[in-house]
């Protein structure tokens, strides 16, 4: 198994195909096969060898497809740069490998002079933007029309395909190992639950440095298709490329959802098209969801679980079971993965406990980059703990409950701020939450709710009788707070850490404005 494997399948298939489009740029399979194999001759010259690392700095684009293809061909190792880091977190995660190649474009290139100072191992840029090459850089055209093409290497197996630095929710990032065989092993299970379809036309919307974004890129090139991307996500740019595309496949985060039915410009819009929409990344609102399947009449809503460390995916609620009333639940394993419930010391729950999810199969990382220790701890005989809490029923659907760092233990009772937000974000009043503990003198930590409201008006005090009417006292939140936003990951998940850190640092361990 190989990342190149479902592209020399295309390209021997329909050469004269379109595989990539990126605003009015297109190429078939056979350009962008030459192209591929010229870039990789290149990094090679450019004294890249086995294993060495590669990185890629940018926005999505039909040359983030390429870069992607010709790190594998040239035998080294794709390392995708978060683009919501700053130049410090950057220069550590390339440090970090010892990556001495990074692509950029032209969002990035401006960062090359620091990330150069930061770390001076980081010898080489390469600019892919369609701006003027900047000085101290080296034309990713260039460097393509300079160089013969060479064959490609067909790194494949346990060989290291790529190094995912986590978006660090739970801690400094730490890079993911996950081999060719990880990689495609996940994809292949996606495809077997007929995530997308053969000669589709996949829109890369979510960023492509995700492994959210990953898995629909690596499905996609396994079954063959289209890859559409566009830069970033803006609500009527993705509506106009997906009628003007045909789109029939994308994976989006519950924020994009969010996004998407509250623009005035999707009503009356003609989407069709889209066939299959894969989503996840946090938890999603039954309400927002049944707004999204109203704007995509046709398509089929798949909801993933699953993790960096899992190349991406553990369980699916397909289709058919959104319509069959299980849509609190994450789904069910893979064809590819074993999903289970246990305890502390590893051993196995009955059927409906909560205990930790652990997931075992061919998806499961190597481990972390440079650190045994925390491989360790996160692999036990086989099975990745996850630090998610979760309960398996006796059709083996999974319902999350929380991560065990957000749990909260408040009078000696066990809080999950899932359940919480559940409650609370069904107020007609609240467009978005997160449930925190906060020290607490009496009750050792607090229930603290940090919430935005979609209009002023509602009162802390209607929120607690809201959500006391749902959940027992001891979780309702004993405290509020108002905010215009909450901050997250790029695949939409809160970062609980620092809306912990902030009120923690900034009031003496008390909440900031709570009531």
């Amino acid at each position: 198994m190989y990342l190149t494997q479902g592209f020399h399948r295309s390209l021997q298939r329909d050469p004269d195909a379109v595989m990539t489009v990126h605003g009015d740029r297109t190429r078939t399979f056979g350009e962008v096969a030459d192209r591929v194999a010229r870039l990789a001759a290149a990094i090679r010259r450019l004294g890249v060898r086995s294993h060495d690392r590669v990185g890629v700095l940018a926005l999505n684009s039909d040359r983030y497809t390429e870069a992607i293809l010709a790190t594998a061909w040239a035998d080294a190792v794709l390392t995708p740069v978060n683009t919501r880091w700053v130049a410090g977190e950057i220069a550590y995660s390339l440090a970090d490998c010892e990556c001495s190649v990074l692509i950029v474009d032209d969002a990035f290139a401006p960062l090359g002079p620091a990330l150069k100072s930061l770390y001076p191992g980081l010898t080489t840029l390469i600019h892919c933007g369609d701006a003027p090459c900047p000085d101290g850089m080296l034309s990713y055209e260039g460097l393509i029309a300079e160089h013969e093409p060479i064959a490609d290497a067909r790194r494949s197996g346990s060989a290291l395909a790529g190094l995912f630095y986590t978006g660090g929710t739970t801690g400094f990032p730490k890079g993911v190992m996950l081999s060719h065989a990880n990689i495609v092993t996940s994809g292949l299970g996606a495809a077997g639950h007929g995530l997308f379809r053969a000669g589709g036309t996949y829109l890369h919307v979510a960023p492509m440095f995700h492994l959210a974004d990953f898995t629909g890129w690596i499905v996609q090139t396994l079954l063959g298709g289209k890859h559409v991307s566009v830069p970033a996500f803006n609500p009527d740019t993705l509506l106009d490329v997906i009628e003007q595309q045909q789109v029939t496949g994308m994976t989006l985060v519950p924020a994009m959802i969010q996004a998407i039915v509250d623009n005035p410009g999707t009503a009356g819009r003609d989407l069709g098209c889209v066939e299959s929409i894969l989503y996840g990344g946090s938890p999603i609102a039954q309400g927002l969801l049944k707004k999204a399947m109203d704007a995509f009449p046709r398509a089929g809503f798949t909801q993933a679980y699953g993790m960096t460390e899992l190349a991406g995916l553990a369980t699916f609620l397909l289709p058919s079971d959104h319509q069959l009333g299980h849509l609190e639940s994450a789904g069910r394993a893979l064809l590819h993965t074993e999903v289970r419930i246990q305890n502390a010391d590893g051993a196995v729950l009955p059927v409906g406990s909560v205990g930790e999810i652990a997931v075992r199969g061919g998806n499961i990382m190597q481990g972390y980059w440079n650190r045994p220790d925390d491989t360790a701890a996160a692999i036990v005989d086989g099975w990745l703990r996850t630090g998610d809490v979760g309960r398996l029923d006796d059709q083996g659907y999974l319902y999350i409950v929380d991560r065990l760092k957000d749990m909260i233990v408040t009078g000696g009772e066990n809080v999950y701020s899932v359940e919480v937000e559940n409650a609370l974000s069904a107020h007609p009043a609240v467009r978005d939450c997160a449930v925190i503990g906060l020290p607490d003198d009496r009750w050792g930590e607090r229930v603290h709710a940090v919430v935005v409201l979609r209009e002023q008006g509602t009162s802390p005090d209607d929120l607690r009788v809201f959500v006391k009417s749902a959940i027992a006292g001891y979780k309702t939140p004993r405290t509020f707070e108002f905010v215009e936003s909450l901050p997250r990951t790029p695949t939409g998940k809160v970062l609980k850490r620092d809306l912990r850190s902030e009120r923690l640092s900034t009031t003496d361990e008390k909440p900031a404005p709570a009531i």
